[in-house]
């Protein structure tokens, strides 16, 4: 009978749909056996302009039944070299932000405090405050930020509160960390808030432009990023808004705005990033009901996916092609038989 319903990656139109076709964790008391976790955030409570993201996870979710675990240019397998699980969605209140922030940042905060590293499938960037206050709790030391927007989200309010225009400021001034390191790269165009500048510039931000990475060149960007990002700092967390991305490449977003980044050159820039050495990634403003057969929700999996193997390149997530573990939480898997073990039932069921 096995062969009679489906199961496993095959075919891709069908199945149960989990990031990846990765195993469902029901129980997320268990998170800690596993190395990565994937987790959806469906706020857009704090969306100014054209709601939609919290279709983000579900639309992510679906299309990445799209992919194989396999990336061909880096010769990484992410189901043979990575113990991953898709934790669901967390309990978002819509009538409440506040209270959805607080969900939020006690999530994120048990997943890192677990030593689990928390991919994010948003949610509109108001999302950015309590998760890197749920990294920060969680992590326990000093972090630093690398933001991709076409937008400065450093003001303080926004209709009078806190609003997708508003994370850094926040995340900083409760001291989740220092805006001194927060990195925002792709910032341009005609909907850059003055107040937001104003903030930016007193907290001491480093801004990117697009114009700036024209004419530098990704490696020279990569470096400045990470020497800000880095400086004093324990660990990174990657907060990526499509809408960085030129619309005519992901037109589903809240606020597009033309001129931004191509989707190789983001692609480049995460996998840059994330060889040195991550503590979360969110993907945010994915709005599914304005795209076009799914290719924004597409971009949003391809760069998780990006972050993940870019790690396992570095040796910074997972194990090697042969197997042999890279992290300690791979080390102890292997010592116990843990689920993160080669043979045990969830890498078996993947």
């Amino acid at each position: 009978m096995a062969s009679t319903f489906s199961r496993g990656e095959l075919p891709h139109f069908s199945g149960i749909n989990t990031f990846l076709k990765t195993p469902f964790l029901p129980d997320v008391r268990e998170v800690g056996e596993h190395e990565v976790a994937i987790v959806g955030c469906p706020l857009d409570t704090g969306t100014t302009y054209r709601p939609g993201p919290r279709f983000g996870p579900e639309g992510m979710r679906r299309i990445s039944g799209l992919y194989t675990p396999y990336y061909y240019e880096l010769g990484i397998d992410l189901r043979e070299q990575l113990d991953m699980v898709d934790v669901g969605d967390i309990f978002i209140i819509p009538a409440n932000i506040e209270k959805s922030f607080d969900q939020i940042t006690k999530a994120i905060e048990y997943i890192r405090g677990e030593g689990v590293f928390p991919a994010i499938l948003g949610g509109d960037h108001s999302i950015g405050f309590p998760t890197a206050r749920g990294l920060m709790n969680g992590f326990g030391k000093d972090i630093g930020v690398i933001h991709f927007d076409r937008h400065i989200d450093t003001q303080k309010t926004d209709l009078d509160e806190k609003m997708h225009t508003t994370p850094f400021y926040w995340a900083a001034h409760e001291m989740h960390f220092d805006m001194g390191n927060l990195v925002q790269i792709g910032i341009g165009g005609w909907q850059v808030p003055r107040p937001g500048v104003e903030e930016g510039r007193k907290g001491g931000s480093t801004v990117i432009t697009i114009g700036d990475i024209e004419e530098l060149g990704i490696e020279e960007v990569t470096k400045m990023a990470l020497e800000v990002a880095w400086d004093g700092a324990e660990g990174v967390h990657i907060s990526f808004d499509i809408d960085s991305i030129d619309p005519g490449f992901c037109p589903a977003t809240g606020w597009p705005e033309p001129g931004g980044l191509y989707p190789r050159e983001a692609l480049r820039l995460v996998r840059n990033f994330a060889r040195k050495g991550l503590i979360g990634i969110e993907i945010v403003e994915v709005s599914p009901p304005f795209d076009i057969a799914d290719i924004t929700s597409l971009m949003g999996v391809r760069l998780i996916c990006e972050a993940l193997a870019g790690q396992i390149e570095a040796g910074k997530l997972g194990r090697t092609r042969k197997g042999e573990p890279q992290t300690e939480k791979a080390r102890k898997a292997d010592e116990s038989g843990s689920a993160a073990a080669p043979g045990s039932p969830v890498t078996k069921e993947r």
